[in-house]
């Protein structure tokens, strides 16, 4: 519904209802809302607005009360309309700064302190992913004999990152033949992305001259190609904060909103398939009901995605749908751009 559709008084008595409801989570009354805010009516004019905004479907009224509650149509028209965003306070800014950085930290180390602060500030989940590699191109791959039994790989993306994992092997390796499959890999697989060398690994090493030793190296390659070269798949984990601070909230003051809040934080596989779809993306707000997956229609997901090179990946908080948006916009986007900072 546009804002043309909405009178002046209409506008002004919603914008009082979102508040009173998002402050005490309580259902605004019309007697409330006349002694909080200067709208100018009397209490009956402002009853009388109310439930014509309830039939224009901002507004329910909950049998065990006189006021009224607003819809996720009234908080996403709140959200695209009338908000006015919060840069975050001084003391908020010194605390996400003194928590992310500098630091010479993992990337996932640093998304998981990040989660756990954003929660902490705005009494949401804080939520987060890692950036996704399947497009980054691989520049170049070193091998590092570490043990009899391991090798470190050390993945030199041309976004500017450099990635490792460690890779077992049967038995030990001379390091001579080591470099050689260094070489066959970095000659084969250097200048393509990190998922065209998944799709492609077997063939194109398939006709390699090695010794019998290489080609035990290479076999293991080939074999866990999938995830080698998808990094571990630690792009696709989800990070979480704490969920004490959401668990306070008064929606989950009953048995059955606790098991959502239980079953959320379980279904990391839910939170993932939100996450990645919002890596395209710059600010997403998406509001309960419009949601594409019905176990999230409880739940408002805010979400900044960070951005270094090639590589994008999603920060932010989930909670439900009512929630101090203009403060936890702002705080969300700065974390993001803090993330940034550190990737690059």
């Amino acid at each position: 519904m546009s804002l043309e559709s909405l009178s002046d008084r209409e506008i002004r008595v919603l914008e009082a209802v979102i508040q009173v409801y998002i402050e005490t989570a309580e259902p605004a009354g019309s007697q409330t809302v006349a002694q909080r805010f200067p709208i100018g009516v009397s209490s009956a004019t402002i009853r009388n607005t109310m439930s014509e905004l309830e039939e224009k479907g901002f507004l329910y009224h909950p049998h065990t009360s006189a006021g009224r509650i607003p819809t996720d149509l009234a908080y996403r028209w709140y959200v695209d309309n009338l908000i006015r965003l919060a840069p975050p306070s001084r003391e908020d800014q010194r605390t996400l700064h003194a928590e992310l950085g500098p630091s010479r930290s993992a990337l996932e180390a640093i998304l998981r302190r990040a989660a756990q602060v954003l929660g902490v500030l705005t009494h949401e989940l804080g939520v987060a992913i890692a950036p996704a590699f399947d497009q980054v191109v691989l520049d170049r791959l070193d091998l590092v004999v570490v043990s009899s039994d391991r090798l470190l790989l050390v993945f030199h993306l041309r976004s500017g990152s450099v990635r490792t994992i460690f890779v077992q092997i049967p038995a030990s390796m001379a390091v001579d033949v080591v470099q050689r499959v260094a070489q066959t890999l970095n000659e084969r697989l250097g200048g393509l992305s990190l998922s065209e060398i998944r799709t492609t690994l077997s063939e194109r090493l398939r006709d390699a001259d090695q010794t019998q030793h290489e080609r035990e190296l290479l076999n293991i390659f080939i074999e866990e190609g999938e995830e080698i070269f998808g990094l571990g798949a630690a792009q696709d984990a989800v990070v979480l904060g704490s969920a004490q601070m959401l668990a306070g909230q008064p929606e989950f003051s009953s048995s059955g909103r606790i098991r959502d809040l239980l079953n959320l934080t379980e279904r990391r596989d839910l939170l993932q398939q939100a996450l990645s779809a919002r890596r395209s993306t710059g600010l997403t707000i998406t509001i309960g009901g419009e949601h594409n997956d019905s176990r999230l229609t409880g739940f408002t997901l805010v979400t900044s995605a960070y951005r270094s090179g090639d590589l994008t990946g999603v920060i932010g908080v989930i909670g439900p749908t009512r929630m101090p948006y203009d403060k936890i916009i702002g705080l969300v986007d700065h974390t993001s751009r803090l993330v940034e900072g550190l990737m690059e």
